[in-house]
């Protein structure tokens, strides 16, 4: 009987002795191959029965949200966050711990003269006989001081100041559109944002209150009954400055205008008279207002004649002209019970202040 290995058989015959064999546990004859049982496992059975040949490794845990999901939430913030500093810090309003404007105090004083208004067709031999005689005209009235830093704030800022100052004197006095007419754009841009309100409101709704008056803000005709009968105009005065903390400068002027007018439409030939306005402004900057070259403006005290008491010099000046008289009547009466109006006042012009004709 074969062995363990040996062929239901029997060794082959001419065969190599059994265990001498090398290749005897992989080399088969006919008979065994033919004894062997072969059996095919279906596709359920393979499933079924066996592992699958690629073990399949669980998915990947990591802790936390996926890069792009971090992406995602930190840009939400971000954008959420800027929307709150933009509402918070509104770009048109006043930076933290940066006070809001005050509103401008202003007073308007008419003077009315004793006798008739002189007048004279030469308006140079006017100019020459009244204290007006050695100013200077237009902007070269309004020289800059000599600029000297200060502890807070340096030669160039100290001179913007003073450019601005001498820039809201000059279009609220000199430019005949302004004077003469009804542009006020030249000088509300020079305006602290925080005033442009109340600027707004005293040309819209004119009142003598001491904050909405018109004329404290600049100096205007009533186009109906003057015009310019020189364009050559008159000016004389002074600019200081001063440092009243580490972020505040500040600016006075004083100034004395005089023009040459005559009635309106009444050509060449018509005698001309002089009028005199001598305005005292205070203006305060601070850096936002030095940056984008506007002020705020603090006091405006006005006396401006020949006029009569007894007209509403707070919207417009209406001059009194060469051979007029001022009319029978003191300023409109004051009343003490009401609240929130200025106290009405006029004054005796001089006669010094007027020309020798």
């Amino acid at each position: 009987m074969g062995g363990p290995g040996d062929p239901p058989e029997g060794t082959p015959e001419g065969g190599p002795g059994g265990g001498e064999d090398e290749y005897r546990s992989v080399v088969f004859d006919e008979s065994f191959v033919r004894a062997a049982r072969l059996q095919e496992f279906s596709a359920q059975e393979r499933i079924d029965d066996h592992a699958p040949a690629v073990r399949r490794r669980p998915p990947l845990r990591r802790g936390g949200l996926s890069r792009q999901a971090l992406i995602l939430v930190l840009l939400i913030a971000v954008a959420f966050g800027t929307a709150i500093y933009m509402g918070v810090r509104h770009p048109y309003q006043s930076p933290a711990g940066t006070p809001a404007a005050e509103p401008l105090r202003m007073t308007v004083i008419p003077l009315a003269p004793s006798g008739k208004v002189p007048g004279s067709t030469d308006t140079e031999a006017l100019f020459a006989r009244s204290p007006a005689a050695q100013y200077r005209i237009g902007a070269e009235g309004v020289p800059l001081p000599a600029a000297r830093r200060t502890a807070h704030f340096s030669d160039g800022q100290v001179v913007d100041a003073l450019t601005v100052a001498k820039d809201y004197i000059v279009r609220s006095a000199l430019y005949p559109e302004v004077i003469l007419g009804e542009e006020v754009r030249p000088v509300r841009v020079l305006i602290d944002p925080d005033q442009l309100d109340q600027f707004d409101r005293s040309f819209d709704h004119p009142v003598a209150d001491g904050r909405h008056a018109p004329t404290g803000w600049l100096t205007r005709f009533d186009p109906g009954g003057v015009e310019l009968a020189d364009r050559g105009i008159r000016v004389q005065g002074s600019l200081s400055f001063g440092e009243t903390d580490s972020a505040t400068l500040e600016v006075t002027a004083d100034h004395t205008v005089v023009y040459a007018l005559r009635p309106a439409g009444s050509g060449a030939k018509a005698e001309a008279s002089l009028f005199t306005v001598r305005r005292e402004l205070h203006f305060r900057f601070d850096h936002d207002d030095l940056r984008l070259h506007q002020a705020q403006l603090l006091v405006s005290y006005v006396q401006a004649g020949p006029l009569s008491c007894a007209d509403d010099s707070a919207n417009r000046l209406r001059p009194l002209l060469a051979g007029q008289t001022a009319k029978e009547g003191g300023p409109a009466g004051t009343d003490p019970y009401a609240t929130g109006n200025a106290t009405a006042l006029c004054g005796s012009l001089a006669p010094g202040a007027l020309p020798k004709v």
